[in-house]
């Protein structure tokens, strides 16, 4: 018995460092998923790649049964189709771990209970938000761009480096870099309006 591991995350900039630190020690092969708006298995490329790995006998294993779905629906989907194709799970942890090759009251209250717990954060963090803007102040995660690496962008930039090179030098995304030589350009463009219409 063989046991190959899916890691799935809902974004890109989603961490899957503790899914791997679970899975890979233990799996044949580990494939990375990323989440999308399709509920049903043969809509999904990344998991039947890993499904074409499965032979008689192994598992499909993931960290915790919610990573098998986004939410309760899509779940309970792949868990149905994967039951019906004869494709057994593992679940490493959660009060669903062990080995699954059936629908159980246990796997449904795990995805349930996932749920309620992704509701919980996301309806904390509005009212959190929600807070800090009544007391002037804005949530939210801090600028990728602080003021030192504006400068050190710009200031390549003026040597004629390329934006790919930039953005390896000073450790952020291409999209990074575009986007702050775009803002400033456009804080260049205005700044002479903004002068012609003050009285003199």
């Amino acid at each position: 018995m063989a046991l190959i591991g899916l890691v799935r995350v809902s974004t890109d900039k989603q961490k899957t460092q503790r899914q791997h630190d679970v899975l890979d020690p233990i799996c044949l092969r580990v494939i990375e998923e990323k989440a999308s708006g399709k509920l049903r298995t043969a809509d999904r490329p990344d998991l039947l790649t890993a499904l074409s790995y499965i032979r008689e006998g192994d598992l499909l294993t993931v960290q915790e049964v919610d990573r098998l779905g986004r939410n309760l629906l899509e779940g309970l989907i792949v868990l149905n189709d994967l039951f019906q194709q004869g494709v057994g799970v593992k679940v490493m942890e959660g009060i669903a771990a062990g080995e699954h090759t059936e629908r159980s009251f246990i796997l449904d209250l795990a995805l349930a209970l996932a749920e309620d717990r992704r509701r919980d954060i996301i309806r904390k963090t509005k009212n959190g938000l929600e807070a800090a803007r009544k007391q002037g102040r804005i949530g939210g995660r801090p600028p990728v761009v602080d003021d030192d690496k504006r400068a050190a962008i710009l200031d390549r930039r003026r040597r004629g480096e390329s934006i790919r090179t930039i953005a390896t030098g000073v450790k952020v995304s291409v999209g990074v870099v575009h986007k702050t030589l775009q803002s400033a350009e456009g804080t260049a463009t205005r700044q002479p309006t903004q002068e012609a219409q003050e009285p003199t």
